[in-house]
């Protein structure tokens, strides 16, 4: 359904060329007002993708996560101290975070595919040069670092990608590519003991470069997707038409939302608009430079529209570009749709069920500049849940969500791409790294909270991963058996996803409970893992904090639609990967340095689940203090008498 929103109808500005860079996308009355979209197929070819992202996690986080079997040999040969060497690592995992923000806004400029392809490159030339190390400061640099860049490089397109090829089984798509993780944890762990039992760490780092290049194949099938021309119409046979298309869609609306009320109880909320400003804003400066939607853009020109056309904000015309005319019109009562497709050589469903999309013949296109599609002008490139859960999903039509998320480039932006020359930092970069890197959000309590969560998180969440096995094996568990812990880790995050999905798409149940009450068992169990050192006992621990951890990673996004919103989906999960990245860069150097002061993994456990622990505990009040803080924002924007 159409959902009536109250719109700001005021032009958008962006600053003038000689204050920012970013040139002026001012509304005059001859452009027509249009937009590029990203309509995911949902299947086909995604599906193919969702096998490459699958692989991309299998390898990335394989290697990540088992990692820690290398750190002893390491040790052993460069003589040094456990809080010298846990830094090799740690810094491998921490810039596999730390980088996000800076791949994503490569990403946004030069595409998925080929930021990925450049990763594999870079980790796979990182992994050959440290077989050459001559000091852990080398393996710092090398693998640590330029390492954990490439690894950004692959998992960020990976993660990122299967949300584009699907809207409907998004969720599933996601939950599936993310399997990869654990599996490969599964798999890498007694890969990794074999290979370093004959070849040696050195080896077993060449081994994991080789398996890497992999990642090279997986990235060229991120194809990208041919973007959607969506714009105003203004041809007055058209108009005739729109206009009855748009009295259909009115009655359709009135009886769909009698339908909702019945069903529900209560009508559709109204989404306002004129009130939140754009989260894509240039360096934080959100009151004076705007980056609209296209659904902004739309309703915003109809002033400008008026004298030419009778055309509204919801009669559109899309084709794909650089393709024969497609003309998108809502779908008419049955024998006048069957009539019509009699008379057409092509037709097929566009995103919804209200909408078809109708091959005309080709006509003269009006001299304008194509459109740019970038995969971080999207409020929803984050959130790897069922759109399902989103408002501003079920209260449009599928294609009014999409103009609803989507943000339009500016004029710098389209310029840039046409010209094809190559900038140090073009405006599509630039663009990014402000929307993620808004320092703006500080200013919301909600936020700083789950940031801080994340951050503590983080430190312990690598610890156990790195040093569970060689605590179970100084401690009298056969060696065979200590190599399967973290394997168990690897298929209780697999079960953890899944189940953790299945939960958080139900109704009563909260995601922010279901998040604390993982954390705060994974820390406990954590803290009490040295209690007893007998397989079963260690196993079921292991199987704990997979639990816990699959959790985080599953409702990282979710909480943040939830208590802060959709729009702001982007700019907090930048900020997100800098607090988590640097608490995994922190985490296994603070347990080496307690081992080196206690001469026991005891101690560094404690702290470890400890971090655990104050992460959920910290994340308890978020609902309340989310309410007041809405409350005082929304009393702070009422209009004072």
């Amino acid at each position: 359904m159409v959902q009536r929103v109250a719109t700001d109808e005021r032009p958008f500005e962006t600053p003038s060329s000689d204050e920012s860079g970013l040139g002026r996308d001012t509304p005059t009355d001859d452009p027509e007002p249009e937009a590029a979209l990203v309509v995911p197929p949902d299947g086909g070819w995604g599906w193919m993708v969702v096998a490459a992202s699958f692989m991309c996690n299998f390898i990335v986080d394989g290697i990540l996560f088992c990692g820690g079997s290398l750190i002893k040999p390491i040790q052993t040969e460069f003589n040094v101290s456990d809080g010298q060497v846990a830094p090799v690592n740690s810094l491998l995992q921490g810039f596999y975070l730390l980088a996000g923000p800076f791949v994503s806004a490569l990403a946004n400029k030069y595409g998925f595919r080929v930021v990925t392809i450049i990763g594999s490159l870079i980790s796979s030339a990182a992994f050959a040069l440290s077989y050459f190390a001559s000091s852990v400061e080398y393996l710092y640099l090398v693998y640590g670092i330029m390492g954990g860049i490439g690894f950004c490089m692959i998992y960020m397109p990976a993660v990122l990608t299967v949300g584009f090829y699907f809207e409907r089984w998004r969720a599933l798509a996601t939950g599936l590519a993310l399997c990869g993780s654990g599996v490969g944890t599964l798999v890498f762990a007694p890969l990794t003991a074999m290979v370093l039992e004959n070849y040696g760490w050195r080896g077993t780092i060449l081994v994991n470069g080789g398996c890497v290049l992999l990642c090279l194949v997986c990235g060229a099938m991120f194809r990208p997707i041919r973007p959607v021309r969506v714009t105003l119409a203004d041809n007055p046979e058209e108009d005739n038409t729109s206009r009855r298309h748009e009295e259909a869609v009115e009655k359709l609306n009135s009886m769909l939302k009698l339908h909702n009320k019945l069903d529900s109880g209560i009508g559709m909320p109204e989404m306002q608009f004129a009130s939140k400003v754009s989260p894509h804003t240039w360096m934080g400066v959100a009151n004076n430079t705007r980056y609209p939607t296209a659904e902004e853009v739309f309703r915003g020109s109809n002033s400008h529209l008026t004298r030419r056309s009778s055309a509204t904000a919801g009669t559109i015309k899309t084709h794909l570009c650089n393709k024969p005319l497609f003309i998108a019109v809502p779908v008419a009562e049955k024998d006048e749709q069957e009539d019509s497709n009699s008379n057409i050589d092509n037709a097929e469903p566009l995103i919804a069920n209200s909408v078809k999309v109708v091959t005309r013949d080709s006509r003269p296109r009006r001299s304008h500049v194509d459109l740019v599609a970038r995969p971080f002008y999207r409020d929803d490139i984050f959130f790897g849940g069922s759109l399902a859960r989103l408002p501003q999903y079920t209260s449009r039509t599928s294609l009014g969500y999409h103009l609803a998320v989507t943000h339009v480039p500016t004029q710098v932006d389209t310029q840039e791409e046409q010209s094809g020359k190559c900038k140090l930092c073009p405006e599509a970069v630039r663009r990014a790294l402000a929307t993620m890197l808004d320092v703006s959000l500080f200013r919301s309590l909600t936020f700083n909270i789950l940031a801080i969560s994340g951050f503590f998180t983080m430190l312990g969440f690598f610890v156990p991963y790195m040093y569970v096995a060689q605590r179970a094996k100084d401690n009298g568990i056969n060696k065979d058996t200590s190599i399967l812990l973290v394997s168990a880790i690897g298929i209780a995050n697999i079960v953890g996803r899944v189940a953790c999905g299945l939960m958080s798409s139900m109704p009563k149940v909260s995601p922010l409970w279901l998040n604390n009450i993982a954390l705060s068992a994974g820390g406990i169990a954590t803290m009490i893992s040295g209690l007893y050192y007998h397989d079963a006992y260690q196993f079921a621990y292991c199987a704990i904090f997979g639990l816990a951890v699959a959790c985080f990673a599953s409702l990282r996004s979710i909480l943040v639609v939830e208590y802060i919103g959709l729009e702001q989906l982007t700019n907090c999960f930048g900020l997100f990967l800098l607090f988590q990245g640097l608490g995994a860069v922190l985490g296994a150097p603070i347990a080496g340095a307690l081992m080196d002061m206690t001469h026991s993994y005891d101690i560094s456990f404690y702290v470890s689940g400890g971090f655990l622990l104050f992460s959920a505990v910290i994340c308890y009040p978020i609902d309340y203090i989310s309410k007041w803080e809405k409350s005082r924002n929304k009393l702070a924007s009422s209009p004072k008498v």
